[in-house]
């Protein structure tokens, strides 16, 4: 049973200090990181994970009570905290590398790319860097800008739309920035705008993703390439791209792909192996429920058969277990077993890679 030491003593000074009896907040289901609004929410937010009431107490809520205590325990498991995976560690710290070898550069900036299959975490930890570059400028610049400026805006998170045209992608770096862009106004216009108001905000970080949309051998492809080669050389800002698979796209080939490969490294993302950290991963998802009935250790015990299940995806491995957290909080079994695992369907890329059942290696060949 997963139960907190030293509770509350009383579910009233449970409900106030914790504010289990609040709704979630609405209008957070409307807001992106592609935009500026939804960006700094997404970076100023911080879990708290939820207390549970001592057992007695919970098996005494009324109907409405425990409602609206279910309720906070399932928005949490929604969003629980990201692990700190080999990969986020990796990426944190060459973007942060990067950053400040960029800092003082007057051209031929460094960038840095993300490529793998979906579910290896590229986005998870691109977003993440960016959420630790802002926190990190925050710091180094508390104070805000002098009267009648803009404010700091270090991290721009942009997304390459399906078929992009140049156009289209500076009007998602205008999107994101705030700015109106009528249907009238040509992209010249759109991108000396993006750039001025970057400039203007000190703009030092810039997180495109799904870049693998972006198709060189194509007309338009290759005026996003330039488009984004253009951004790169007029804002003095780091470059960080993720994308599916991108040196099988052909984002390093030809004359484009060529000036792209000589500016920017490659970190490669790939399925976790039935080894060490994958163990951890699991360990640290375990200790992060907040179940009244779940036996601590029992996930662990399961985690080879979650490595056959997810195919040591990481993606799928986060959405298995928080979708067996809200099922039993639903059910009213709270806890997990292979029977609640079993109850949620996965992505279909997960399910086609699940290996034939077999015996659990020994800890020597594991």
């Amino acid at each position: 049973m997963v139960t907190p030491a030293g509770g509350p003593s009383s579910i009233a000074d449970f409900s106030e200090g914790i504010g289990w009896r609040q709704a979630p907040a609405e209008d957070e289901w409307q807001r992106q990181l592609t935009t500026l609004e939804g960006w700094r929410q997404f970076t100023r937010y911080a879990t708290q994970p939820p207390e549970l009431l001592p057992t007695r107490q919970w098996e005494k809520l009324d109907n409405e009570e425990r409602f609206l205590y279910d309720e906070h325990r399932l928005d949490y498991h929604t969003r629980m905290d990201v692990v700190a995976t080999s990969l986020l560690r990796q990426v944190v710290h060459a973007g942060r590398r990067l950053t400040l070898l960029n800092r003082h550069a007057i051209s031929a900036r460094r960038g840095l790319v993300l490529s793998g299959a979906a579910g290896t975490g590229k986005t998870t930890a691109m977003t993440q860097f960016g959420k630790t570059h802002e926190a990190i400028d925050q710091r180094r610049h508390p104070e805000p800008l002098p009267r009648g400026a803009r404010d700091r805006i270090p991290v721009v998170y942009v997304t390459v739309p399906p078929a992009a045209t140049a156009r289209m992608l500076a009007v998602e770096f205008a999107r994101f920035l705030g700015i109106p862009v009528t249907s009238r106004a040509n992209i010249t216009d759109v991108i000396e705008t993006v750039c001025g108001v970057m400039i203007d905000t000190r703009s030092t970080l810039v997180c495109v993703d799904e870049i693998h949309n972006l198709r060189l051998s194509t007309r338009n492809g290759a005026e996003v390439s330039d488009t984004l080669k253009y951004f790169s050389e007029r804002i003095p800002a780091t470059f960080l791209y993720a994308g599916i698979n991108v040196e099988r796209e052909g984002l390093f080939t030809g004359t484009r792909g060529q000036q792209i490969a000589g500016r920017f490294s490659l970190i490669t993302t790939a399925a976790f192996p039935y080894a060490d950290e994958w163990k951890a991963v699991v360990a640290t998802l375990e200790s992060a429920l907040r179940l009244h009935r779940h036996r601590s250790g029992a996930l662990q015990d399961l985690d080879y058969y979650l490595h056959q299940r997810t195919g040591g995806m990481i993606g799928s491995l986060s959405h298995l277990i928080r979708g067996a957290a809200i099922e039993v909080i639903l059910n009213g079994n709270e806890r997990i077993d292979r029977k609640a695992l079993e109850l949620v369907d996965l992505d279909h890329a997960a399910q086609s890679k699940q290996a034939k059942p077999t015996r659990r290696p020994h800890k020597g060949n594991a």
